[in-house]
Parts: structure tokens; C-alpha cells; sequence
């Protein structure tokens, strides 16, 4: 039975999420680590495949990881050579999804005095993704190439389940997909077999309440506008 307490704990670990961009140098125990992803490994998947796979980085692992990845972000050439390994977004973006996409996006960068012109500053604000946006603690996660769509699907439920266990420590994240591009660099850094794909990265660790980017919290769409009840 789940206490009326119990309920709005849930519910505050969930409202209460959002995409962290700046971090406190504060470690993140392994412990506590090892604990909220085997929490998170609750999550549901198909005839209970399981389908995730985790590495976890910390300290100079994590510097040099994200320096390798930086190096290839800075050098134009190299960093058209590198290219997204699957579609996270759709090929032809329509209304009202680049609507949404593009309000987040300038509300990001005008927190941040970012002007349409200032190209140099909003490749640098992208760039603080290779860096786990100074978080203490970046995770990258894979999936074997042979899981198909719905193991995906599975995989969006346990990335997730980390998300709330996190919030329900006091923690905050960052799911990031702008890992994708440089699959190839993950992979000589992780040392990653052929069979691993590279789902995307996340930032974890505590928040820093004065950096204005955290400031942000985005728009939802009322229940009226996506559901349609049918008697």
C-alpha cells in the first residue's frame, strides 16, 4: 500500500526533474551511485531483456574522456568527420515540435545573454556537454546492435527511473543525446566491443543554485491538449 506521503514524494521526484547544466564540484559516493542504478534497473522491459548497459565516469577518467571528445568539437574538420550513428531527431522538423525546440533553445541562451549573432558563445554552451556540464559524475550508456525499437523503448524507462531515483537524493542530471556525434571517439575511450551502440550520456551530481542556466524550467503541454479520453 503507497501512503498518501509516499505519493507525493513520487510525485515530487518527478515534477521536480530537469535538465541540470551546471554542476558543484560535490563527488557522488560509488555507493550511492551503485544504489540508484540498481534502483533504476527496476525498470520494465520486454520479457525482462534488459537491455541497458552503463559506464560510469568519475575524476581524471572522466577529464580525459571528455577532453578526447572536445579536441574533435574545437577542430571544424574533425568535427564534421564525426557524425550521429542513429536519428535522434526527426530528418524534417514540423510544427509544433520545432516550435518547442527552438522556445527552449533561446530561452537557454538569452538566460545566458546569448544573441542570435554570438555563434562563438552558443558553440561553447554546447560544448559544456562534453564536459558533463561539470558534473562530478558523467555516465554513458550502450545497447547491444542486435536489441531492436522496443528495447529502446525499454531503455527510455530506465534512463528515467535513474532520473527520479537521483531526484529522490537530492541529485539532479542531464540526459544527454549530443554524445551520439562522437560515437566513435566513445568507443577507443571506453574501449567499447563492436556489438555496443551509444545510446547517449548523463550528467549526474548536485546542482549549483547560483548559475543562472538552472534557472530554467521548461513549459508542459496541459493533459487537455495531448489526451483524448474515449468511453
Amino acid at each position: 500500500m503507497i501512503s498518501s506521503q509516499q505519493q507525493q514524494d513520487v510525485d515530487a521526484a518527478i515534477t521536480s526533474r530537469r535538465s541540470i547544466r551546471a554542476y558543484l564540484p560535490t563527488p557522488v559516493p560509488r555507493e550511492d551511485i551503485e544504489a540508484l542504478l540498481e534502483v533504476a534497473a527496476r525498470a520494465p522491459s520486454g520479457t525482462n531483456t534488459q537491455p541497458w548497459k552503463v559506464y560510469v565516469l568519475t575524476g581524471e577518467a572522466k577529464e580525459r574522456f571528455s577532453n578526447a571528445i572536445l579536441a574533435a568539437y574545437a577542430d571544424p574538420q574533425q568535427n564534421k568527420a564525426h557524425t550521429e550513428e542513429y536519428a535522434y531527431y526527426p530528418r524534417e522538423w514540423v510544427s509544433p515540435f520545432i516550435d518547442r525546440r527552438r522556445k527552449v533553445g533561446w530561452d537557454l541562451y538569452a538566460l545566458l545573454g546569448l544573441t542570435r549573432e554570438n555563434k562563438a558563445g552558443m558553440a561553447a554552451q554546447h560544448g559544456r556537454n562534453y564536459r558533463f556540464f561539470d558534473a562530478p559524475v558523467g555516465l554513458i550508456f550502450t545497447i547491444d546492435r542486435v536489441m531492436e525499437q522496443g528495447s529502446w523503448l525499454d531503455y527510455g524507462m530506465f534512463l528515467q527511473n535513474i532520473m527520479v531515483a537521483a531526484r529522490g537524493r537530492g541529485l539532479d542530471t542531464c540526459p544527454q543525446a549530443a554524445f551520439t556525434q562522437f560515437h566513435r571517439i566513445i568507443v577507443e575511450q571506453l574501449g567499447l566491443p563492436e556489438n555496443e551502440m551509444v545510446v547517449c550520456g548523463m550528467a549526474l551530481g548536485h546542482a549549483d543554485p547560483q548559475k543562472v542556466e538552472n534557472s530554467l524550467v521548461t513549459e508542459r503541454e496541459p493533459v487537455s491538449s495531448f489526451v483524448r479520453f474515449v468511453d
